[in-house]
């Protein structure tokens, strides 16, 4: 490949948006300023390894003649090493300094952290994870735990967020799937832009991730190729990305390590520039995921040094190298100097740092006055954001009346606190089965600090309050007795401790196993970054353990605290089903709690699958958006129809959902529709449902899947009570790509129904979308509008 393949045509420096003091500034600055802006140090890289090849990729030098010409980003000045937080804000603020006065320019670092459970810093709150957020279905509150953790990074002094993650997921094999919203894209839309909404209110910028295709790929394999359409891309990929963009106003954005069908994303100026800024109009700051650039030589072969695959990047649209300057520096320099790359280009990206840098302040911060002394980053309202989302977050599968554990009255409901007991009778004994019952590791997702840094340092306290599921059933249970047995670890096969907890359980009245994963970055563990499996069957000996306990006839309830679904089909029906099964996507630190809460009751289950619980591995990668032929058939042998469909979740009440009807059964292309329907709360206890308004398009010019969520809304009624839900629908919810690579909305009919998940067509109707095929613009509505009038009693 020849160098001159990737000399781009001169760019103006009017292309990018900055103020007249950013392009003065730009104008006194030499090339080796202006690279400096454009890459990270990372001041504790080589601490532990929490980035993927970070000790093959890792560099050295010495920090203060690498940074004698100015800084882009100082990388994970927190979250890479336990530190105390008071200490390392004052270090951060005493080095901010010397930027601003013993560099030329004077201008400071811009600090950018992990925040996708929280800010991965030691004695920070650790949110439930993203997974966990989808079953919530629960936009508002996600933005205001996203709030509180942008309120924590400002007071330690970082000013951008790397998340949140916006893939759809596509294949559980995948090891990242813990750190994603749902499967459904308008799902990860509404969540993720709430984050994104949440974060920056908080004076942060929130970075988009992965933009875009890295979950879509091959069998799941981190990093593997995406072998995916356009079509797919703009139809499924692209949306909740848009979203973000559009109605978010996101500040910035990070490539995915994928490459679709052969061309890398870190290199493809069709997403990172075509889409991303001439499409969508976005004008913050791509940055590269870690080691990206380098890895267009070292993983894809794209390029042949880092000079090129520098020049590819910057080309391509990404501004920022993170984590480190291994390619925009020397390498960089050399071509720029050679004239094989246009300094044009270098002058657009330093040009949307700088404005970012004027966005947030930091042009004319002057770093007078030092940060606190004491710094609270896990105070009592970031508890109780993540209690409350922990306790929305809890899925109860099946429930045989076992469950709630304590009987005689009604729980708190969901928008309280829990509370010990109940308001009845409980078990008098309770045995805790399983390698996660007592685990505080296992409450918390791969990108938490505790299973992300202080996996390697043994010994370092947890720096917050982490209660185990045993500890949240001892506190709602004062007066049983609790007995925990682990039974198997999560992996491995020692069976030798099984016969120990079937007879725990044997001599209680209930037992709860709780099995599932543990979360861990490249081979740590269950599941998280690089964690990849090539099944879906509960890790090492659990299924063992599980059908040991069902055995010995006690009333068993089972409680999957994964970061992916798994395929537990087993579980749910047959011989070894137990009595209750109950899936928990690491509900983070007052997750125990929230799961003791749900099962005594104490807390009504709210939460419902963002992810179809899947049949097999083999039946993967599935989606409910599937068309007609992507599902069960006479012409395959082979069933992919999961084991329970994407929306489903129990209560502890009963739900009526009826009378669907639409405002006008014709409505123009482009234009908009009301679906109203009445949802009631038909049983003796209080609850929330989650209210879903699926479609299928009947006929298209391009297949169209068998079920879509056009809507969804959560509505706490009290027994007896019901409410009117209406949901007012863009068409362009129905959008489509064409024959001609066209973003358009057809004519045509549309079925509508609402249910208690996609299977389920409790009540339905229909619209006719008339007119010509309608060309959607960024200008059309991208969301549903939700409102509930309460009615009278039932």
């Amino acid at each position: 490949m020849t160098d001159t393949a990737h000399r781009p045509q001169a760019l103006t420096v009017g292309e990018s948006r900055a103020s007249d003091r950013v392009a003065s500034l730009l104008a006194e600055m030499t090339l080796d300023e202006k690279l400096a802006q454009l890459v990270g140090w990372w001041v504790d890289q080589g601490a532990d390894n929490v980035a993927p090849m970070q000790g093959e990729m890792a560099s050295s030098g010495d920090y203060e003649q690498a940074t004698r010409h100015g800084l882009g980003h100082l990388t994970r000045v927190y979250g890479t090493r336990p530190v105390d937080p008071a200490e390392r804000a004052s270090w951060l603020w005493r080095e901010q300094r010397r930027l601003r006065d013993e560099t030329r320019l004077g201008i400071p670092a811009l600090v950018h952290e992990e925040c996708l459970t929280g800010l991965a810093a030691w004695q920070a709150a650790t949110f439930p994870t993203p997974l966990a957020w989808g079953a919530s279905f629960d936009p508002e509150l996600v933005e205001q735990m996203a709030r509180l953790i942008g309120g924590s990074m400002r007071d330690l002094g970082v000013h951008q967020g790397l998340a949140p993650v916006l893939d759809v997921i596509r294949d559980p094999r995948w090891g990242r799937v813990d750190e994603c919203i749902a499967e459904d894209p308008y799902v990860v839309g509404t969540i993720g832009t709430a984050y994104v909404t949440g974060l920056q209110s908080a004076g942060v910028h929130a970075t988009l991730k992965h933009f875009v295709g890295y979950s879509t790929s091959a069998a799941g394999r981190n990093h593997a190729p995406a072998q995916v359409g356009p079509r797919f891309v703009e139809d499924v990929l692209l949306p909740p990305f848009e979203m973000a963009v559009l109605d978010g106003g996101v500040r910035s954005v990070m490539n995915s390590y994928a490459e679709i069908d052969g061309v890398p994303v870190a290199g493809s100026p069709s997403y990172l520039t075509d889409v991303l800024r001439r499409r969508w109009g976005f004008d913050g700051v791509v940055v590269s995921d870690y080691f990206s650039v380098a890895f267009l030589q070292v993983m894809h072969a794209v390029a042949a040094d880092r000079g090129e695959a520098a020049a590819l990047a910057l080309e391509a649209g990404i501004d920022v190298e993170l984590p480190t300057g291994d390619a925009y520096l020397e390498p960089l320099a050399e071509r720029v100097r050679s004239g094989q790359v246009d300094e044009a280009l270098v002058d657009r990206a330093v040009l949307r740092v700088l404005a970012e840098k004027e966005e947030l302040g930091l042009l004319d911060e002057t770093f007078e006055t030092p940060p606190p002394t004491s710094i609270d980053l896990d105070s009592a309202e970031h508890r109780a954001v993540a209690r409350r989302l922990a306790d929305e977050s809890v899925v109860v599968l099946t429930n045989d009346g076992v469950l709630p554990l304590v009987r005689g009255g009604a729980g708190t409901g969901v928008d309280g606190a829990g509370g010990a007991g109940g308001a009845g009778a409980g078990p008098a004994s309770v045995a805790v089965v399983g390698p996660n019952g007592d685990s505080a590791e296992a409450l918390m997702g791969c990108y938490s600090f505790v299973n992300h840094v202080l996996a390697h340092h043994p010994g370092v306290p947890l720096g917050i309050e982490l209660p185990t599921v045993a500890d949240g059933l001892r506190a709602e249970l004062p007066t049983a007795e609790v007995v925990v047995e682990s039974g198997c670890d999560v992996e491995g096969d020692d069976r030798s401790r099984i016969d120990a907890a079937a007879e725990a359980a044997r001599g209680a009245e209930v037992a709860v196993v709780i099995v599932g994963d543990r979360a861990g970055l490249f081979g740590r563990g269950t599941v998280g970054e690089g964690n990849d499996v090539e099944s879906l069957e509960l890790p090492g000996v659990q299924r063992e353990l599980v059908e040991a306990v069902v055995a010995t006839g006690t009333p068993t309830v089972v409680v999957v605290l994964s970061g992916r679904p798994y395929a537990i089909g087993w579980a749910i029906s047959g011989e070894w089903a137990p009595a209750a099964v109950v899936q928990a996507f690491f509900p983070g630190e007052e997750g125990g709690a929230a799961v003791a809460g749900v099962l005594t009751g104490s807390v009504e289950p709210s939460g419902h699958l963002p992810v179809s619980l899947p049949r097999s591995a083999g039946a993967q990668p599935f989606s409910y958006l599937h068309p007609v032929l992507g599902g069960p058939s006479e012409v395959t042998s082979a069933d992919s129809t999961p084991v329970l469909p994407f929306g489903h979740g129990l209560s502890y009440t009963s739900w009526r959902r009826s009378d669907l009807v639409v405002d006008s059964a014709d409505v123009p292309a482009g234009g908009s529709f009301v679906a109203s329907v009445t949802v009631a709360n038909t049983g003796d206890r209080p609850g929330t449902d989650l209210v879903q308004l699926y479609a299928h398009d009947v006929v298209g010019s391009v297949t169209r899947p068998v079920a879509q969520l056009l809507g969804y809304a959560r509505v706490t009624l009290d027994p007896g009570q019901e409410a009117r839900v209406a949901f007012r629908v863009p068409t362009s919810r129905l959008a489509l790509t064409d024959r001609h690579h066209r973003r358009v909305v057809e004519p045509g009919d549309v079925e509508l129904w609402v249910g208690g998940s996609c299977a389920e067509r409790e009540t339905e109707s229909a619209v006719r979308i008339t007119g010509e095929a309608y060309a959607v613009t960024i200008a059309d509505e991208r969301i549903v509008g939700v409102e509930i009038e309460a009615l009278a009693g039932v």
